[in-house]
């Protein structure tokens, strides 16, 4: 919104206030100025002129010599290229020693003829030109016959005008009007405000409206209220300077007086008008309903508009004839030979008014300020304005009544504001007189409701304000932000910590990134067929199908993390990238149902992914690729780490989309025995040629199971004090039993003296039996309070031995 100071000191005094500080003190007031601009561009030493003559020059087939009465005293001698210049043309003259932006006028001989000046265009004084009518963008600009000659350029147009630029959000519509902005300087300067008075400007003189016009509403849900006046023998023309002045101070093009005076009507009150040539309506009736299916309307801009049933219309007895809120329809437009005239004012529903100029694609100062809904006690002081000023500058006569349907008038919201909660909420002690004060500043009436508590009556332009805490709102800003004093914190604090599965989370990415893992985001969205690939962990569930995919290969939640990784995977590999440890932490989706009736199922998994070799080629190390237990040991530093040694357990299976031979499910131990929580392996050999993919290893684990099983804190133990007693043995068993099985058996049996059990070597055939083997274990016996003795590690020895040999069948390998 461009609010134009000269404009608003017509309703405020901004005396010894300049535009960049009142800039200041309405944003620190809340409502942010984008700029000041000052209309005057560094113009000087121009006035009014009259052409008194005009000739062709003796030697230029497109410049004339003319002779121009500047009030000088003398006439001046003036050579011109202008198309547009006439004699009897008022026009704005640049002196001798005149400025203009990026000029300075001296006199010139002109193809031999002296020049002692230049008539000027609007661009050329540095006026926005494509405000003006088309004539007026290429010439010079024409003034109205009545200026006065001689007079200062920059008060004719009045171009010392400095402008606010007021950057509004969308609850502040209020000041989407002159008197809006003026409210609000007037709040924040503390000074009067005078408020023009249109009931007492206008003059009744003709017959009553009613013989004439009629108006009707057929959705009042949609159009609260319409009105409109009739008003007969109007002589469209020019504006008068000043309301073009104002008006393209605004941004706004004039037009003609009428069109110019509703279009000012409509910056000063925020409440939108409409004319209509009342010769072009059908039977005299202006009615609002909502468009027939496939109605047409040509609007004014000339483009046809093919209408839907929820777009709101105005029509006559006959067909729509505007767009209620949006813009007005071409064969009801008021042009240079309308005499009569309706005048309307509304007020239309904003949803409806948004989506169709949003539809439509026509967006207009109108529809704007409807959709922001506009003060709907405005309406009648609106239209009675504009009927006056065309009354005086367009020669009308207003005939007697406003002719309108709907409700006239909205009851003020009265909200009780408590003084305690005020200054608990701002941390202030203003008292209830202060309050008073500062709430009479902003013209909103209040009194005394009880013992502390304030009633206050807002007013319908501000439609912003409905609860207390509203109000609270607005006493701050207006006492200052800068006047809050600072108070210091009191009562209870708690200091911010992370979840338990976001500290779980952190701990992961932390242990797998140093341990050389890099970490990728990939899509939730995969293709249908991806979805099927791992079901080890969703079980039977159903992939969750998007109801607008961005594309067939973006179809459905992913059910696993892995095919994002191997897609991942692929692109790195294409790029002879194919040395890879990645991990994704996130959550896959799946459903029960084919159409889904409740919310899907979301779990949060971990992803790994391990290709390509151990290390970059180097002159003294051969070139190892990664295998199964590379991706086995780093699940085995998450585990560790999160205290859940020995609970984690690995059997042997085929989970589908691994390789049969090379993959495990990883159970977690319970109370009520071991469930699976994740799987890892190889990929199967037909899926990784599929994928022209190396050997590529990959495991998913379910977050949910060590969030809840995980230890909470990291417990550490002080450093040995007492020398530890090692024993090696190598235990023959069949094939099938597992290694881990041994290493449960021993840890059970070795109580508290057993303080590490390690594998450290295999071995099978040789001298082994057929379905024999051997495995080397490594046990480390430690007290922590004395130095222990041969016969307190034996007896734990025999008791771990006994139990290897009498659970497993196990023989020491001699």
């Amino acid at each position: 919104m461009k609010v134009s100071t000269s404009w608003l000191s017509d309703y405020i005094s901004l005396d010894g206030v300049t535009a960049d500080e009142l800039a200041e003190k309405i944003t620190a007031a809340g409502i942010e100025i984008d700029g000041v601009e000052n209309r005057n561009k560094g113009i000087t030493g121009i006035v009014t002129g009259y052409v008194k003559s005009k000739e062709k020059h003796p030697d230029a087939d497109k410049l004339n010599v003319c002779i121009v009465d500047a009030g000088q005293g003398e006439d001046l001698q003036i050579v011109c290229g202008a198309k547009n210049v006439e004699a009897g043309q008022k026009v704005p003259v640049a002196l001798v020693g005149a400025k203009l932006p990026g000029l300075v006028i001296k006199k010139a001989k002109l193809r031999g003829v002296l020049s002692q000046g230049m008539i000027c265009s609007a661009k050329e004084l540095g006026l926005n030109d494509k405000l003006l009518p088309k004539e007026l963008q290429e010439g010079i600009l024409v003034l109205p016959e009545s200026t006065e000659i001689g007079l200062d350029i920059t008060k004719v147009l009045d171009l010392n005008d400095e402008v606010l630029e007021f950057d509004l959000t969308p609850n502040r519509s209020d000041c989407l009007s002159m008197i809006g902005a003026a409210y609000e300087v007037s709040a924040i300067l503390g000074r009067e405000l005078k408020l023009p008075q249109p009931e007492k400007d206008i003059v009744e003189a003709g017959g009553s409206a009613a013989n004439d016009i009629s108006v009707r509403i057929l959705n009042e849900e949609l159009c609260s209220h319409y009105t409109a006046r009739y008003i007969t023998g109007v002589k469209p023309a020019a504006s008068p300077l000043w309301i073009q002045n104002r008006l393209m101070a605004a941004g706004v093009r004039p037009i003609n007086n009428i069109v110019d005076i509703t279009n000012y009507v409509m910056l000063e009150y925020g409440q939108p008008l409409h004319a209509f040539d009342a010769d072009t309506i059908d039977g005299g009736i202006l009615g609002v309903r909502l468009a027939d299916e496939d109605e047409v309307l040509t609007t004014l801009d000339g483009q046809e508009r093919k209408l839907e049933p929820h777009m709101l219309v105005i029509t006559d007895a006959a067909k729509a004839v505007a767009l209620a809120g949006v813009m007005g329809g071409l064969e009801t437009e008021v042009t240079g030979s309308t005499v009569n005239i309706v005048l309307e004012s509304a007020k239309f529903d904003g949803g409806t008014v948004r989506k169709t100029s949003r539809q439509l694609g026509l967006r207009s100062e109108a529809s704007l300020r409807f959709e922001k809904e506009v003060d709907p006690n405005r309406v009648i002081p609106a239209l009675n304005r504009a009927a006056a000023l065309i009354a005086k500058y367009a020669g009308g006569t207003v005939h007697e009544g406003i002719i309108q349907a709907g409700t006239d008038v909205v009851e003020e919201k009265v909200l009780t504001l408590s003084l305690d909660k005020l200054n608990r909420y701002l941390g202030t002690d203003l008292s209830l007189l202060e309050v008073k004060t500062l709430f009479g500043r902003l013209h909103f009436k209040c009194g005394d409701a009880a013992q502390g508590l304030i009633e206050v009556q807002v007013p319908t332009r501000r439609g912003d304000i409905s609860y207390d805490v509203d109000l609270i709102e607005e006493i701050a800003r207006l006492y200052g932000y800068g006047n809050i004093p600072t108070t210091p914190i009191e009562g209870p604090t708690t200091p911010g910590t992370l979840t338990r599965s976001q500290a779980i989370r952190r701990e992961v990415r932390r242990l797998l990134s140093h341990g050389g893992y890099q970490e990728v985001l990939g899509y939730s969205f995969i293709q249908p067929e991806q979805s099927k690939l791992f079901p080890a962990l969703t079980g039977e569930g159903l992939a969750v199908k998007l109801a607008m995919p961005m594309s067939e290969e973006r179809s459905v939640l992913r059910t696993s993390l892995l095919p994002q990784l191997l897609d991942i995977a692929g692109y790195n590999t294409n790029r002879r990238q194919s040395d890879l440890a990645l991990f994704e932490i996130g959550n896959v989706f799946y459903t029960e149902e084919e159409v889904l009736t409740r919310q899907p199922h979301e779990l949060p998994m971990l992803g790994l992914l391990l290709s390509g070799t151990r290390a970059a080629k180097q002159w003294n190390v051969p070139v190892q690729p990664v295998d199964f237990f590379d991706l086995k040991g780093a699940l085995e530093t998450v585990f560790d780490h999160l205290g859940l040694t020995g609970r984690v357990v690995y059997e042997g299976d085929a989970p589908e989309g691994y390789h049969p031979g090379r993959s495990a499910s990883i159970l977690l131990k319970g109370p009520e025995g071991a469930v699976r929580i994740g799987t890892l392996g190889q990929l199967h050999p037909d899926l990784q040629r599929k994928l022209d993919l190396t050997d590529t290893y990959v495991a998913e684990v379910s977050l949910q199971p060590l969030y809840e099983a995980a230890r909470n804190k990291l417990q550490y133990h002080e450093l040995p004090r007492f020398p530890g007693v090692e024993r090696d043995i190598a235990v023959v068993v069949d094939t099938a039993v597992p290694a881990g099985q041994l290493m449960d058996s021993i840890r059970e049996n070795g109580g508290s003296l057993l303080q590490n059990v390690q594998v450290f070597d295999l071995y099978t055939g040789g001298k082994l039996e057929s379905g024999k083997k051997s495995v080397a274990i490594s046990l480390v016996y430690r007290h922590n309070e004395h130095t222990l003795t041969d016969e307190e590690v034996a007896e734990v020895h025999d008791k771990v031995l006994s139990e290897l040999q009498q659970t497993f069948g196990a023989e020491l390998r001699k």
